[in-house]
């Protein structure tokens, strides 16, 4: 996990498994990264930022797909400044990502 070495933060890690299929294995793997940072905002995730000059979610998609392949079980990482339920956190989320993409499984770590 990628959290940070300062012990006064209040930091969640959260893994989880999506399935990227239909039209949106056509989306780069930049483009998903996008994609998902501003799904995570629109379903108000109390998402941990980076510090420093251009604070961003710390988000990691843990392998790069090649475009126009789709997946069943991809990984990604995110920190949240907030404990949050399994099921909420994949709810709120599934509401707001595009048709083709679904997050499956959650793991609060």
């Amino acid at each position: 996990m990628f959290f940070s070495k300062n012990k006064t933060d209040n930091q969640v890690g959260v893994s989880f498994i999506f399935s990227k299929t239909g039209v949106m294995r056509y989306i780069s793997h930049l483009d998903l990264i996008r994609l998902l940072m501003r799904a995570t905002r629109r379903a108000e995730l109390p998402l941990y930022f980076t510090k420093g000059f251009s604070p961003r979610p710390k988000l990691i998609i843990k392998r790069a797909l090649k475009l126009g392949l789709e997946s069943e079980n991809e990984e990604a990482q995110i920190v949240l400044t907030k404990n949050i339920k399994p099921e909420i956190f994949t709810g709120k989320f599934n509401k707001q990502l595009p048709q083709g993409l679904r997050i499956k499984e959650v793991n609060i770590l």
